[in-house]
């Protein structure tokens, strides 16, 4: 795409109307929607495999690494409704339990938030934290909490205590293997040609 003043390759802020008309246009590629079929395969796949941490009963999946690089290449739009889609895909494919539409809405607002903070954008260590930040305490633990509230029926601040502990723990070490991730990724997607080629190479502290 040529670069132009109304139209960047890469943006300083999601909050433009050119933002999100190039986000929408990762619609009408193939290239975009083969890759998010991809990866919403390989999320599936790699959905059951964690590393744990200590004696704590915390787990590091290793799907958000998956999000943030697809987002990354396509998008927030692609990432929303590709997202929604796999939530929905793996319930028919593996259903466990009943159907809960609120984790269907967990999955397309972690595509919305991988995609507002990682594509077409500057990546640093603090857009990452923020980035994972914003998905622990308003996804994970807002919106998680009033899931396991209306499922299994305890108290909101119940299943809040526990969310905030749990994720306020794993976000240092998530934050650390997404940058180092993302910074390995970085050379790979360039030679591609699946993200803008004035992508900065190096991931910077700000």
């Amino acid at each position: 795409m040529q670069k132009n003043a109304d139209c960047p390759s890469l943006f300083r802020t999601p909050f433009s109307l050119a933002y999100w008309r190039v986000a929408a246009q990762e619609l009408k590629k193939p290239k975009s929607v083969i890759l998010a079929a991809l990866f919403m395969a390989l999320n599936m796949t790699i959905s059951s495999y964690f590393i744990p941490l200590g004696d704590l009963s915390l787990r590091i999946y290793f799907t958000f690494f998956v999000k943030a690089v697809g987002c990354m290449i396509y998008g927030p739009v692609v990432g929303m409704i590709s997202g929604g889609a796999g939530d929905l895909l793996g319930y028919f494919l593996h259903p466990v339990g009943g159907f809960f539409p609120g984790y269907t809405l967990t999955s397309i607002l972690s595509g919305l938030f991988y995609g507002v903070f990682f594509y077409r954008a500057r990546l640093s260590v603090l857009r990452i934290f923020l980035c994972k930040l914003s998905i622990n305490a308003l996804i994970n633990v807002g919106l998680g909490s009033l899931w396991n509230m209306i499922i299994y029926h305890k108290g909101y601040y119940f299943y809040l205590a526990k969310s905030v502990v749990k994720n306020a723990a794993l976000l240092p070490f998530e934050v650390v293997l997404l940058v180092l991730f993302t910074q390995a990724m970085i050379p790979i997607l360039l030679r591609a040609k699946l993200i803008p080629q004035d992508t900065p190479r190096r991931i910077k502290l700000i």
